[in-house]
């Protein structure tokens, strides 16, 4: 029972912050209609820059992560502005591709600019933990799932009651309707796709702090936020940590009773699940 209960807080632990890296790739998707394939190696950015402002800066990995963000958040206009927004009405196949070749550009320039040697954040805490009863709480899983969660009801606080979080779900529900209103599209996209990166690189800070990194994260990373987005819903940002808590419960009980080497085939064999049972996820509308 202890061992079942030790499991079951890393897996809420650990679906935290599958939450956080997924919203990006959600909020890019819902909006902008593009799947970012590149979305685990935006991640694997905000890693790295953590990484450096630690190493080099002497900043705390939890404290750098405005500045993370910050810079994602200027990589992602100008990304969107330069790039995608050249094909923002083209089909989804062509992102696909633009998207696939961006991810293989960002992972070869980060192997050139860090090797592909694993790479970890060790503040002098990492070590220490919380005795909770039977439960041991690592501190600093503890605080990037706070500060995950914090992230994601931040998010679906600003789409529901700031001005530009309203204008980004008008557009993604009526464009046209939106137009009219005032909404200069080219702009909304790319602070839409730029909060996005700003989100993944936070979520990247937080990864870096918990787990190794190394340039061929990415893929992987994108595999989980795809799969959370379509399991929690595209339409509800809550929809996303259900989605990322479910996710991470189910791993850590696969690792358990099955396997170390079979929590993915579980995930996405409930993506499958969802997919065929309830298409618009846990939390989405049905027709």
């Amino acid at each position: 029972m202890d061992l079942f209960a030790q499991v079951l807080v890393n897996g809420v632990l650990l679906g935290g912050l599958y939450a956080v890296m997924a919203l990006g790739l959600a909020l890019v998707w819902g909006v902008l209609n593009i799947v970012n394939l590149a979305h685990g190696a935006f991640i694997m950015l905000g890693a790295y820059c953590s990484w450096y402002l630690y190493n080099d800066a002497h900043i705390d990995p939890f404290l750098g992560l405005p500045i993370t963000a910050a810079v994602l958040f200027v990589l992602g206009y100008a990304l969107q502005r330069g790039l995608l927004n050249l094909v923002v009405k083209a089909p989804m196949f062509n992102t696909l591709l633009i998207t696939f070749g961006i991810e293989v550009v960002l992972t070869y320039l980060a192997q050139l600019a860090f090797s592909a040697d694993f790479r970890t954040i060790n503040p002098p805490y990492a070590g220490n933990s919380w005795q909770i009863g039977p439960v041991t709480l690592p501190l600093a899983r503890a605080v990037a799932f706070v500060i995950a969660i914090v992230l994601t009801v931040g998010m679906w606080l600003f789409l529901l009651h700031t001005r530009l979080g309203r204008s980004i779900r008008a557009t993604a529900q009526n464009l046209v309707a939106a137009r009219l209103y005032g909404v200069e599209p080219r702009h909304l996209y790319a602070m839409t796709f730029a909060i996005g990166l700003a989100l993944a690189g936070a979520a990247g800070g937080l990864y870096g702090t918990v787990s190794q990194v190394n340039p061929y994260i990415g893929a992987s990373l994108t595999g989980k936020c795809f799969a959370i987005s379509i399991i929690g819903g595209l339409d509800n940002p809550l929809g996303v940590i259900v989605g990322g808590l479910f996710l991470g419960i189910v791993e850590s009980m696969t690792a358990l009773y099955i396997g170390p080497t079979f929590p993915d085939v579980a995930s996405f064999g409930i993506l499958l699940l969802v997919l065929i049972v309830r298409p618009s996820g846990l939390l989405g509308k049905t027709a």
